[in-house]
């Protein structure tokens, strides 16, 4: 088994570091400002302001968001502070264009908070809306990668543990299928 986390995390690295090494100074700007949609505050504004009825008809899903960031943001801490893995060594001359919020890399919390809120908008809005709500969200997590604070593996744990997260709340209080 450790062979094979061995051999997941070289790849990680590379993954990463085949990002970083592509760069861009036009993108560089871009990307800091998309990760900050994943920042506590933001996810949890946004949350909030939909469950408080701010946006008509999508207090459902203000209700789906606020509890899936809460429950995935457990999640995530718990695990960080369990697995304890590193924040990103960057290959030699670069440096991360943002400052980590702790010194745990895994998962990404920025990835889980801006999917916990973007699929359930995704679902509730029409696509023309929802679909471009679902890849800014995902864009969260991909630039936590371009930004050298996250290995790849971390933004899909986070995407991971927001989905399951939930798919469970889902369950527990039987709402229907997403699609």
């Amino acid at each position: 088994m450790s062979g094979l986390l061995l051999r997941l995390a070289v790849f990680d690295e590379r993954l990463l570091h085949a990002v970083v090494l592509r760069r861009r100074p036009l993108a560089d700007g871009f990307m800091r400002g998309v990760t900050h949609l994943g920042d506590a505050s933001v996810a949890i504004g946004l949350a909030g302001a939909l469950l408080v009825g701010l946006l008509p008809g999508l207090e459902v899903a203000g209700m789906q968001a606020a509890f899936t960031l809460l429950a995935s943001h457990l999640l995530v801490q718990l695990v960080k502070r369990t697995i304890s893995r590193p924040r990103p060594r960057m290959p030699v001359g670069l440096s991360s264009l943002v400052e980590a919020p702790d010194r745990f890399s895994f998962p990404s919390g920025h990835a889980a908070a801006s999917f916990s809120v973007a699929v359930p908008l995704f679902f509730a809005l029409p696509m023309i809306f929802g679909l471009p709500i679902l890849l800014l969200g995902l864009l969260v997590g991909v630039s936590r990668c371009y930004l050298g604070v996250h290995y790849p593996g971390d933004v899909v744990a986070g995407w991971s543990l927001a989905g399951t997260t939930l798919l469970c709340e889902r369950l527990l209080l039987q709402i229907p299928p997403l699609v």
